[in-house]
């Protein structure tokens, strides 16, 4: 396939990878890219210089395309943007933050900036800011997360009306299926996360990928709204946060609870118990632990066989 995203990333699928804390060093990646998607090295867990070693280190594994994500909140992120413009990075994705600061800055070094989003009004901001592509995130999607709790479903058509540029769907998406409604909807390709932490090369903890490929129905859900709503894995230190929610604790008790370090503890540490373990609703469907080169090929695959079963369906 050859859409607006193919060429946008010069990348075979219109497929990219999440840039999830803890969970997307250059392994996970350069897996992804070299399968002929977007990997992304996930920043936002990193201190400059980490990130300064995994991108020298992506690229020694792969030729393909790849790029980085940082959230904008990241108290280094200064440092960050320094490293991505020195190590000649070409795309990064930024989120969790006005894209209206370092787009600019960042296009005029040559880079291709993509900003994610959770409603309609920061699409806009995004779009107004110069981004080249949006990334839109349904309340299904795993970690940080939009108040509205808009659904995926619901967010790609509407702002799909309002968008002139490129738009990636992101939030419960882990099949080929999929991959086929969210371009049915009107998106031009998608980010995946949830199943990509599920594979060989994610940098998880293996305990955090085995609680994904054991989760049931329900076993997410969207938590600490008073602070910055997350998605997470019910476990016993979800059970202490609803616990203080619901005797309605202030936000200083909420954030004595939550810590220093809490989701390394949990992802990349591999605590299940007292971790705070950020995946998305999809997580239900995951049902094993593969090479990213398996994964993409069965998203492929699947997308394939839908659209063929779809074609010349009609109401």
């Amino acid at each position: 396939m050859t859409n607006s995203i193919t060429i946008l990333f010069n990348i075979r699928y219109p497929i990219v990878q999440g840039g999830m804390i803890w969970c997307s060093g250059w392994k996970l990646a350069s897996a992804v890219s070299n399968a002929g998607g977007l990997g992304l090295i996930g920043a936002g867990s990193m201190r400059p210089e980490v990130l300064e070693t995994h991108i020298k280190k992506c690229k020694a594994a792969t030729s393909k395309p790849f790029g980085v994500n940082v959230p904008l909140l990241h108290q280094q992120t200064d440092e960050l943007i320094k490293i991505i413009v020195h190590e000649k990075i070409k795309i990064v994705f930024t989120s969790a933050g006005n894209p209206k600061k370092y787009t600019s800055f960042l296009k005029k070094n040559g880079i291709t900036v993509v900003h994610v989003v959770a409603n309609k009004k920061f699409a806009l901001k995004a779009i107004e800011a110069g981004v080249e592509a949006i990334v839109v995130e349904g309340f299904e999607a795993g970690g940080h997360n939009g108040y509205e709790e808009t659904t995926t479903m619901v967010m790609i058509p509407a702002i799909r009306r309002i968008c002139p540029i490129p738009l990636i769907a992101a939030g419960g998406i882990a099949t080929g299926n999929a991959i086929f409604a969210s371009m049915s909807l009107g998106a031009n390709g998608v980010q995946i996360g949830s199943r990509f932490v599920a594979s060989t090369e994610s940098s998880a903890h293996k305990n955090f990928k085995q609680k994904i490929v054991v989760a049931e129905d329900g076993d997410t859900i969207l938590s600490l709204k008073q602070l910055v709503p997350v998605r997470l894995l019910k476990n016993d230190f979800f059970t202490k946060i609803k616990k203080a929610e619901l005797s309605g604790a202030k936000k200083s008790e909420l954030i004595r609870l939550l810590g220093k370090e809490r989701a390394k503890k949990g992802m990349f540490e591999g605590d299940t118990t007292e971790g705070e373990l950020e995946i998305g609703q999809v997580s239900e469907i995951i049902d094993n632990i593969l090479p990213v080169s398996e994964i993409i090929e069965q998203l492929i695959a699947e997308f394939n066989r839908t659209a063929k079963r779809m074609n010349g369906m009609m109401l």
